[in-house]
């Protein structure tokens, strides 16, 4: 059976006639070709196929979108920020970082890490107080997703060059 969804992805509407069995995952890989989002494990047991729903991060092969639809949807695809002019793309923070960090290896969980640093660094930078982030938080926060490459010191880096960043005000989340 198919159904006619609207989902809001990376602040774009967009209707989808798709079977009522497929995750979010599917959806987004195949119906939208939106492959950015990695097709790991299938059980949410790696990270891989982590994106945002309402800025919490949520593994996509375990949703159905019918389950999302009034729900603002960002994958790795929105993580860049738009620059001066339409067609420009500035990447975020993170994806500099993890580059300059060398915080990927294969690849294959980047996008899964990116948008689960992506929200922890927007909870954590909005807080009212002051109070550092330390490693161990960083540790927690990425704890869901697996990386069978780097083991995880330069992805934790990376997120802790963003940090520092954001505290000196050189970045915003």
């Amino acid at each position: 059976m198919k159904q006619l969804l609207s989902l809001k992805i990376n602040g774009e509407l967009h209707e989808v006639w798709t079977s009522t069995h497929k995750t979010l995952l599917e959806v987004l890989r195949e119906d939208l070709q939106l492959t950015g989002t990695k097709h790991g494990c299938e059980l949410g047991e790696c990270g891989a196929c982590t994106v945002l729903i309402e800025g919490e991060p949520v593994l996509a092969c375990l949703i159905l979108p019918v389950e999302v639809q009034e729900s603002d949807i960002q994958t790795i695809e929105g993580l860049a920020e738009s620059g001066s002019s339409t067609a420009e793309l500035k990447p975020h923070p993170l994806q500099t970082a993890f580059a300059e960090q060398g915080a990927s290896q294969c690849g294959y969980c980047s996008p899964g890490m990116l948008m689960t640093a992506k929200a922890f660094l927007d909870k954590n930078s909005k807080s009212d107080s002051k109070k550092p982030i330390d490693r161990q938080e960083i540790r927690n926060a990425l704890s869901g997703n697996l990386c069978r490459c780097t083991g995880y010191s330069k992805i934790i880096e990376a997120v802790e060059q963003v940090v520092e960043e954001i505290q000196n005000g050189a970045v915003h989340a």
